[in-house]
């Protein structure tokens, strides 16, 4: 829904009228009008007047065109419940999960784009282990010569798996899985590319690669580690998705022909200095480990029906398990995790998904992990009232941890939100 007109339409009616004289007497106000060129007076408007679009923002272009700005702003209202095995309710937590304000377009020439996107809510802005702030998402300058090819340089996200890769805003569950939590990328600083190909019939490739500083977003100094290389390929055997649906989950696009992505990755972080590679606690006593993840990714979607599944892990060079002596003080969570996930959307714009993740530790970590397998079921309702723009979303999960020592664990959550953003 485009707003330009209808504001340029309000402005006609309210643009002063040009007055020769006035001659004020004991009961009326005499004004003599001139002819008024309204043409010419709306031209000028329509150049400074911004695009006002839903789910595609603001956006701010001169006459000339020498460079283009477009403001977004997003917004999770979030409730948490989570409860015992009896069902009774433990945890409660209501709050703004996510507020998002993003810039992005070009300046000098349109093969040079930029983004920006800070995050404001606790959960955007948590300080990081090094006591840095946070509220830097995304900072990127990408040179864009042409759709075959772009390289970028500065902080975004790393891509590796499908789910992290996925913007938060398109997700058909009020958040990502427990395994994409514990083996995802997140963002990090440094150089990117991207290649795409047609090869034939209908099968596109595409090609991400990236190095890294490896310690994640609004790090700064990694003095004693090394980078992060981190490299993925996508096959489409049948074509690419609509509306770049291998970036957005549920099949809102109601795909008229069945539309497959394959995809794997691999990164290697050498000398981490964090539990998770980019993420997660730093490791005691000034130690590092070489951290290798692996993810392979698979959507398929066909007239409102999706499917996904997300298989992914992390190996350690060396002991995952960080000691001072014969104690063990810290250790990094190596294993694996799969992710499974399905839905159909009604004509109505609800739909229904159903996903199950488990993580599985590998066995000299269990024992601290205090679980041998880590299992979560959750049923998932949204109601799209524009697509993943403007939703309202409710789940349900059910936490299962084999071998867990302590039973009084939370196993259920109940989780309700709206989405927001234009």
């Amino acid at each position: 829904m485009n707003y330009r007109s209808t504001f340029l339409f309000g402005l006609l009616l309210i643009l002063p009228l040009s007055v020769k004289g006035a001659t004020i007497g004991n009961d009326s106000l005499s004004i003599e009008t001139a002819s008024y060129d309204y043409t010419e007076e709306l031209e000028k408007i329509r150049m400074h007047v911004p695009d006002i679009e839903i789910g595609n923002g603001i956006s701010f272009q001169p006459k000339n065109k020498s460079y283009k700005l477009t403001m977004r702003i997003r917004m999770q209202n979030l409730v948490d419940v989570d409860f015992n095995k009896k069902f009774e309710a433990q945890d409660i937590d209501a709050r703004v999960k996510r507020l998002r304000l993003r810039f992005d377009g070009y300046i000098y020439t349109p093969k040079l784009t930029y983004l920006v996107q800070l995050g404001f809510s606790p959960y955007d802005m948590k300080t990081l282990p090094n006591g840095n702030n946070n509220i830097v998402r995304d900072a990127m300058i990408y040179y864009v010569p042409n759709a075959t090819w772009n390289i970028g340089f500065g902080q975004t996200k790393i891509r590796a798996n499908r789910a992290r890769i996925n913007s938060s805003s398109a997700l058909q569950f009020v958040d990502r899985s427990i395994v994409n939590s514990e083996f995802n990328l997140d963002r990090d600083f440094g150089i990117f590319g991207e290649y795409n190909q047609h090869l034939f019939g209908s099968f596109d490739l595409a090609a991400k690669a990236s190095i890294t500083t490896g310690e994640g977003r609004n790090w700064g100094n990694n003095k004693g580690s090394g980078l992060a290389y981190t490299g993925r390929v996508e096959l489409f055997p049948l074509g690419r998705f609509t509306g770049k649906g291998d970036v957005m989950e549920g099949d809102y696009e109601r795909e008229p022909t069945p539309k497959i992505l394959l995809a794997g990755a691999y990164s290697y972080n050498d000398r981490a200095l964090r539990a998770q590679g980019s993420n997660g606690d730093k490791l005691l006593f000034d130690q590092t480990r070489n951290l290798s993840s692996y993810f392979v990714d698979f959507i398929f979607k066909y007239r409102g029906f999706a499917f996904c599944t997300d298989f992914m892990g992390r190996v350690s060079s060396t002991s995952p398990l960080i000691k001072s002596g014969n104690d063990i003080e810290q250790f990094i969570l190596t294993g694996m995790g799969l992710n499974v996930q399905a839905s159909y959307l009604f004509r109505s714009n609800w739909e229904i998904a159903l996903r199950n993740s488990t993580i599985m530790p590998e066995k000299e970590v269990q024992p601290y992990a205090n679980y041998r397998t880590h299992n979560q079921a959750t049923l998932g309702v949204t109601k799209y009232l524009i697509d993943h723009r403007l939703k309202v979303q409710a789940d349900l999960s059910y936490n299962y941890k084999d071998e867990f020592t302590d039973t009084d664990y939370n196993r259920w959550q109940l989780r309700f939100q709206i989405e927001l953003g234009f």
